[in-house]
């Protein structure tokens, strides 16, 4: 039986490629694994059905048999350790690998976030533009430290693994961003990920997926919010 993931079937066009089932994509074509996808469209994953499988109500989750999970990050390394391609042979390189991987989501991940809702989501209240410094200056710090620690390596602990998957998965959410840009030795990291054939179907994949219509609404909100960022600029 084949897993089943979830994905939306419409995101704004800043977020497609950067849909956190890339991440869990990704780690299937790594790995060999055929999968199949359940589309929700945009307010589904807020109904009862979805909410039952996610909590959340976000995307993805990951069915297979009786198993059933939630959070990218979780589903990426259930994957890494029940099949082979994503973590190494032995023990304490398996650790060291899981250590990246929880870096990348729990370290680095944080403050590009907080950038987003900085410049996106919440650009148009009081508070965004104010903080912006202060959350770029975090990130230059987070990336100048990965960086630091990567050096000339090509992956992080010897051959490409899980941690390296969310490493990557992470930075690129500022790929088109000077703060990347500024650390020529991440911005080559990405570009490696991104190489990898594996990264290429599955976010071909993800992208073909985008076949439905945006919720009622939509145009109207971001007009709106474009409004209010002109007013605050």
């Amino acid at each position: 039986m084949q897993p089943v993931i979830t994905a939306f079937d419409w995101v704004p066009d800043f977020a497609r490629g950067q849909v956190r089932d890339l991440r869990v994509r990704w780690a299937l074509e790594e790995v060999g694994q055929p999968y199949r996808v359940r589309y929700l469209a945009q307010g589904e994953q807020k109904a009862p059905p979805h909410r039952a499988r996610q909590p959340f109500g976000q995307v993805p989750t990951y069915e297979e048999g009786e198993l059933l999970l939630y959070e990218s990050g979780a589903i990426v390394l259930h994957l890494a350790d029940s099949r082979d391609g994503l973590l190494p042979d032995d023990r304490l390189g398996r650790a060291r690998a899981t250590e990246w991987a929880f870096a990348a989501l729990n370290t680095v991940e944080p403050p590009i976030m907080d950038h987003a809702i900085a410049t996106l989501f919440e650009a148009d209240q009081p508070w965004s533009r104010p903080r912006l410094p202060a959350v770029e200056a975090r990130i230059a710090e987070r990336l100048g430290e990965v960086a630091a620690r990567l050096g000339e390596r090509e992956w992080y602990d010897g051959a490409f693994s899980a941690g390296d998957l969310l490493m990557v998965a992470v930075l690129r959410i500022l790929r088109d961003h000077p703060l990347l840009a500024a650390q020529p030795t991440l911005a080559a990291y990405v570009a490696r990920g991104e190489a990898r054939p594996a990264f290429r179907r599955a976010l071909a994949d993800q992208l073909a997926g985008f076949t439905g219509s945006p919720p009622p609404g939509f145009a109207e909100w971001i007009a709106k919010r474009a409004a209010r960022a002109e007013q605050l600029a």
